[in-house]
């Protein structure tokens, strides 16, 4: 049936892009299921290729699903993409609040806001966003912004598979997430940057780095305070996770160097799983041996793999030391070192060797009466691969000389899971340890605290001066996901300054 092929396609979709490899596309479009996992090795042209290809079955095969009105078309072909900066720039900010809301009968009666903000004329170039108002005291409640990572990944991707107030399953239903963040918080789940997601650019808008990165988050949520005025009083906190790790702090910067002609009330940042600076975070080799993963000999070649890397990136050879991180663990490379010597597919989690599907939820974006909802029109739902591309330099630089300067002005929480492996807890420490603020030899030698969460350990907390170091007890790369009551009072607790 059309929602058998449906799903194949989305399943290839998922196993392809996470390289289980359990279904293949040739270059001439056909879809080939094997018996068993192997292993493909794709050039650059053939993913971007093969990916296209993928997209446009979805598509094409999401048409005639029976899931919508059958005359009715993807997302509505005939309409455009909701880009309100025209209403907000004219100050018609009524008229833009009321396109901007969405209405779904699905959505459980949650109030949310869908549209897009301009954050470049130059290159057309639109930044999609989702808006969840707080469920109590909207009036009063902090504002957080999330930001996924990747490069390249959708924030959708933490709307419905982390901590938004949706979830959908296996069988692409949706459901109402019992601890999503919208409880405690306003949140924005914003696709950055330009080209990823919703979010679209025409060549040449592609951001290349970090700085190009905060400018535009600038300008989104500059827009974003313009078209809800009333909660621009509001203290608002940054968050994201992974490479956001990078994203967090650029839009941070940025607001700092604006001073006084920024008028948006920044009081924080949390970043989980933080991919910030690459070069001090390279212990795979110690952390995966010491957790039994690899042997000994595993370890010497893993260790001169790492160490190639930091030559190269002393070097300022950024791309060649990118792709040595690359072929040592980056999931979105197939055959890597990693894979080879453990058998994991992915670095996500090491007590699962496959983790659950994030890609559930493209499938229910994707219909018709959704996409309408939301307000993307006919815009184009991006993988990461060309993001991805454009940032190949900025990949394995660091901003850790930014977020040294942000500690000086902004409270800042990192947090890791336990079991992660692409970011492990060592990684992130360890770069904290280097950085350049006036705390960091309190940091080093401040004991850590237990956390509890309705009488359970849920992890270890440290202090020191506006740095808060968290570790989340059972959980993977993707802390909300693997433990979302422990996270939701892991934020709260971080923003209203309540951890001792």
């Amino acid at each position: 049936s059309k929602s058998i092929i449906y799903q194949l396609i989305l399943c290839y979709y998922d196993k392809y892009y996470i390289h289980h490899r359990q279904f293949v596309v040739t270059s001439e479009g056909d879809i080939i299921k094997l018996g068993k996992s192997v292993d493909h090795t794709f050039t650059q042209r053939k993913h971007t290729y093969t990916m296209k290809i993928i997209s446009a079955l979805l598509a094409i095969v999401s048409l005639h699903l029976n899931v919508t009105a059958q005359s009715e078309d993807v997302g509505g072909s005939h309409q455009l993409p909701l880009v309100l900066t025209p209403l907000i720039k004219s100050h018609n900010i009524k008229e833009a609040k009321a396109a901007a809301e969405v209405k779904f009968e699905e959505f459980y009666e949650i109030k949310s806001y869908a549209g897009y903000f301009t954050v470049s004329e130059r290159f057309n170039s639109n930044t999609f966003f989702w808006f969840f108002p707080c469920e109590c005291d909207y009036e009063t409640a902090p504002v957080l912004l999330w930001l996924q990572g990747g490069p390249g990944e959708s924030s959708l991707i933490g709307l419905f598979g982390e901590n938004g107030p949706f979830e959908v399953n296996s069988s692409y239903q949706l459901g109402l997430r019992e601890h999503r963040w919208t409880k405690k918080f306003s949140i924005i789940y914003v696709d950055n940057p330009v080209g990823c997601g919703f979010s679209f650019t025409n060549d040449g808008g592609h951001a290349r780095n970090q700085t190009i990165i905060g400018e535009q988050l600038y300008e989104a949520i500059s827009q974003f305070f313009d078209l809800f005025p009333e909660l621009a009083t509001n203290d608002f906190y940054v968050s994201g996770q992974s490479y956001a790790g990078k994203y967090v702090p650029a839009l941070a910067y940025t607001i700092l160097k604006k001073g006084n002609t920024s008028t948006i009330r920044l009081k924080g940042l949390a970043i989980g799983s933080a991919y910030s600076d690459p070069i001090n975070q390279f212990v795979y080799s110690d952390y995966l041996f010491q957790i039994g993963l690899i042997d000994s000999k595993s370890k010497r070649q893993m260790r001169e793999m790492e160490e190639k890397a930091i030559e190269l990136i002393s070097k300022k050879e950024w791309v060649a030391a990118g792709d040595v991180f690359a072929d040592l663990i980056y999931e979105a490379r197939n055959n890597t070192f990693f894979q080879n010597v453990t058998g994991f597919t992915e670095p996500i989690n090491y007590l699962k060797l496959n983790d659950k599907s994030l890609n559930d939820y493209i499938a229910y974006i994707q219909r018709a009466d959704v996409r309408r909802a939301i307000h993307v029109g006919n815009a184009t739902f991006h993988d990461a691969v060309t993001v991805d591309k454009h940032l190949a330099e900025d990949f394995i630089q660091s901003v850790s000389p930014w977020i040294s300067e942000l500690l000086s002005n902004y409270r800042m929480m990192f947090y890791n899971g336990q079991v992660d492996i692409i970011v492990p807890y060592p990684s992130v420490t360890n770069f904290l340890e280097k950085l350049n603020f006036s705390s960091v030899d309190e940091y080093k030698n401040n004991d850590r605290h237990f956390w509890y969460v309705n009488g359970d350990l849920a992890g270890y907390v440290k202090q020191a001066g506006n740095l808060t170091e968290v570790l989340v007890r059972k959980a993977g790369h993707m802390i909300p996901r693997d433990q979302p009551e422990w996270a939701l009072d892991l934020m709260t607790k971080f923003v209203y300054n309540q951890f001792q």
